[in-house]
C-alpha cells in the first residue's frame, strides 16, 4: 500500500508516495537533509542546485565505498568457505588414514 507523506528538502515541501512506511520516507528526508546540510556547511554554497549535485555526488561516493567494501567482505566469506572446506576434507583425509 503506497502512503503519501509530506516532507520538506531544503525549506520546499514535497508530497511522497512511497511503499515505504510514513517514518522510513521521513528518514530519508532527513538524511537528504543533513547531507545538504554538510554541503551547505563545508562548502558555503548559496546555489540550490550546487549544493543539491555536491551532496548527490557525496552520497554517491559514499555507496560506492560501501558497495566495493561489500564485494571485498562477499570475496573473503567466499575465500573462508572454500578454506573450510578444503580443511574439513583434509581432516577426513587424516582420519580415513590414521
Amino acid at each position: 500500500m503506497k502512503h503519501s507523506v509530506q516532507v520538506t528538502i531544503l525549506g520546499q515541501q514535497y508530497t511522497i508516495k512511497s511503499q515505504l512506511a510514513p517514518e522510513e520516507v521521513r528518514k530519508v528526508a532527513d538524511f537528504v537533509n543533513g547531507k545538504l546540510a554538510e554541503v551547505e556547511a563545508s562548502h558555503k554554497v548559496v546555489d540550490t542546485l550546487n549544493t543539491a549535485v555536491l551532496a548527490l555526488l557525496n552520497v554517491a561516493g559514499e555507496y560506492l565505498d560501501l558497495s566495493a567494501k561489500e564485494q571485498a567482505d562477499e570475496d573473503a566469506r567466499q575465500r573462508l568457505e572454500s578454506l573450510a572446506e578444503k580443511l574439513d576434507k583434509a581432516c577426513e583425509q587424516s582420519g580415513k588414514s590414521g
